[in-house]
Formats: structure tokens, sequence, C-alpha cells
């Protein structure tokens, strides 16, 4: 079974998502700021993770870094409420799979799970 690491400071979205997920068939762990995710990453090796841009303390982009640190193959989603192409080119550039935008469409989701995980590792 895949694992999921939810990363969202907000704990609905969390349980939203979490929700979405188990219903899917993935393994879910939940991390609800930056710091929390680089604890969670290096116990439980997630194969993907889901991770909010705007948190207080440690930022997305900031987590997204410190990650990289760890693994340089997970694959990363990064979710915001707000589009801003800079900041989804600067996700890019530091190894985002995708930035994908609040609400969420669920459909567009699954899809870029999907792909990302039958990619894993590659």
């Amino acid at each position: 079974m895949k694992k999921i690491l939810i990363v969202d400071d907000e704990k609905p979205v969390c349980d939203m998502l979490e929700k979405f997920l188990i219903k899917k068939g993935y393994e879910t762990v939940i991390a609800l700021s930056g710091e929390e995710a680089i604890r969670k990453v290096n116990e439980e090796r997630p194969h993907l993770i889901l991770l909010d841009i705007r948190m207080p303390g440690m930022d997305g982009i900031e987590t997204l870094k410190k990650i990289r640190e760890i693994d340089k193959k997970v694959g990363i989603v990064m979710i915001t409420a707000v589009k801003d192409d800079d900041v989804g080119r600067k996700c890019a550039e530091l190894g985002a799979y995708d930035y994908i935008t609040k609400p969420l469409d669920f459909e567009y989701l699954e899809r870029v799970l999907l792909i990302k995980l039958l990619n894993f590792g590659s």
C-alpha cells in the first residue's frame, strides 16, 4: 500500500484529504507543520507528500528544501490557496512534481497521484 504524507496547518483540510485518500486505498500520515513533516519523512518514509505552501513557522517552500535534503526521489505535490506562477516555478525548480490550488479538484489530484506513484523512484 502506498503511503502519502499530508502536510497542512489546517486540520480540516488534512481530514478531508485523508478521507479521500483512504477511500482510494492509500495509507496516510498527517503533519500539521513543516517541522512535523520533516520528522514524519524520516520516520515514515512516505511514497508521496501533499505539502501546503502557506503555513506558520516553516513554510512549504522551506519544508520542500529540507525534504529534498533527506529524500531526493519522494514525489511532492504542492498545495496552495493562492495561485502564484512565480511560486509554482520556484517549487518546480526545488523538485516539486506538481502545484495545485485549493479548492482541490479531486479528479485532477487522483490523476497526479496515479501518475507519480506509478513512476515512484524513477
